[in-house]
């Protein structure tokens, strides 16, 4: 039987099941990875990707310039790592153990003309650098998580992309087409887990509906009597029996308990929970491990680190924008909400967690990791009281890691100051292109869901990057 992939929309009718939901985004199930007992087995790659929404500054983060002036360089000193000569901020003491995991890229950048949030959102998850209108037109480019959901669809679990914890706050944080899957449509669209008042830290936390327990019986009774259709009688050609096959893996899929199961965080042992941190970032890379486990296959993770509790300012959705006393954020370099002495010891805690485990369990070897904001900050601090810096498109940093990506790199390089690229630079089609060379996604042949040839990016993959 030629091998088929369907839709969410194409497997709910396949089960007989065209009234459950049918408005969900981003359920997406295929057949791809299915054994001769007919039993799914584990999905070929995955990817966790970290949005670092508000763009944290790459100086003060991965690529430190210590011997340019305190106005540039900031109060914070680099520290040795586990890789003779990279790197990283003084406060991530954890992730300083394995730089031989990741890649360090320190040259990404913007080359078009933007400064906004949303505008460089959309790039960096569509895989591109023009503007986001042009001529009146939005661009409807679909992101990252849905070209592997349309490409590259689950089989283990009925929901093939995900995001936990979207945006919130002002429309400038989030990125324009998240929810609609650009052209692809809204089945590609991520299935949104979480939110600033129901996130896995919480003891109250809740999956989204989808996950909710199925009333087996009632499918049960449903299945039976659409099995009666699929006597020899009514079995006149193969098309008809390919349907009933799929069918018959749409039930399996729905009925498993695994995709359920992810979201039960007690499950845990508490030592692992702790590692992580019991605070929003930390507990979502736990859930999206779990997820990775239970067959989901992309899976954006947004890099909120929670509220200090002696400073509850700012939306709960962007704890990288820091920029200081002109927004009304703090200092940029304090232990409040938008500080790194805040921010960055749970990154270090949260990323060096998840990394260890993938590595140790074995799953870093299909698991992209993509740790990123979609823009730097100023090389410069701002001249106000409490300080800070402003966006900068034109360089900013990134860690990848696993799926095949070679670990203790640096990959490419910024001037003294960290204001632009001087070697290697890496634009949102590079790095777009590089993450489905990953996934095993071909950028150059792709179809539309209306058999409309379109290019997923511009861009090559960086195949120095992998080892």
């Amino acid at each position: 039987m030629e091998q088929v992939q369907l839709n969410r929309r194409q497997a709910l009718l396949a089960g007989g099941l065209g009234a459950f939901s049918l408005g969900m985004p981003g359920v997406v199930m295929g057949s791809d990875q299915i054994n001769n007992q007919g039993n799914a087995v584990r999905s070929e790659k995955s990817c966790i990707f970290l949005l670092l929404c508000g763009g944290p500054s790459h100086v003060d983060t991965w690529d430190m310039k210590p011997h340019a002036p305190v106005d540039y360089r900031g109060p914070y000193m680099p520290i040795e790592t586990r890789v003779p000569g990279m790197m990283i901020n003084e406060m991530h003491t954890e992730l300083a153990k394995l730089t031989d995991h990741f890649t360090l890229i320190n040259s990404m950048t913007h080359p078009g003309s933007i400064s906004n949030h949303f505008d460089a959102m959309h790039n960096l998850l569509s895989g591109q650098s023009s503007k986001r209108v042009q001529q009146g037109v939005m661009n409807d480019q679909p992101y990252l998580g849905s070209v592997v959901a349309r490409h590259r669809p689950s089989t283990r679990n009925f929901v093939s992309n995900a995001w936990l914890i979207k945006c919130v706050g002002p429309p400038v944080f989030c990125a324009p087409n998240i929810g609609i899957g650009g052209y692809l449509g809204s089945a590609y669209a991520p299935v949104f887990v979480g939110a600033a008042d129901n996130h896995p830290a919480m003891s109250n936390f809740e999956p989204p509906e989808i996950y909710a327990p199925l009333d087996e019986e009632r499918f049960g009774n449903r299945r039976s009597l659409l099995d009666q259709l699929d006597s020899p009688r009514y079995d006149i050609d193969q098309q008809v029996k390919d349907w009933s096959d799929l069918r018959a893996k749409t039930y399996d899929a729905m009925t498993r308990s695994e995709g359920r199961d992810a979201f039960d965080l007690h499950r845990e042992p508490e030592s692992v929970r702790q590692r992580y941190g019991m605070h929003p970032l930390g507990q979502n890379l736990l859930l999206a491990r779990r997820m990775v486990e239970a067959g989901v296959r992309f899976i954006t993770v947004n890099g909120w680190t929670g509220q200090a509790d002696h400073d509850k300012q700012g939306p709960p959705s962007s704890s990288w924008d820091m920029h200081g006393g002109n927004m009304g954020m703090g200092n940029a370099f304090g232990t409040g909400s938008y500080g790194m002495g805040f921010c960055l010891p749970r990154l270090d805690q949260a990323l060096s967690a998840l990394l260890s485990d993938l590595k140790q369990s074995g799953m870093l070897e299909n698991t992209l990791v993509v740790v990123t904001g979609e823009f730097g900050r100023t090389p410069y601090v701002l001249k106000q009281d409490p300080p800070g810096r402003q966006h900068w498109p034109q360089c900013f940093s990134s860690i990848i890691a696993g799926a095949g990506i070679a670990g203790g790199k640096v990959y490419g390089k910024s001037n003294r100051y960290g204001e632009y690229p001087t070697h290697n630079a890496v634009r949102p089609e590079e790095l777009a292109a590089t993450i489905y060379h990953a996934l095993d996604i071909p950028i150059d042949d792709p179809l539309d869901t209306t058999g409309v040839f379109r290019s997923l990016t511009s861009g090559k993959p960086i195949l120095d990057l992998f080892g």
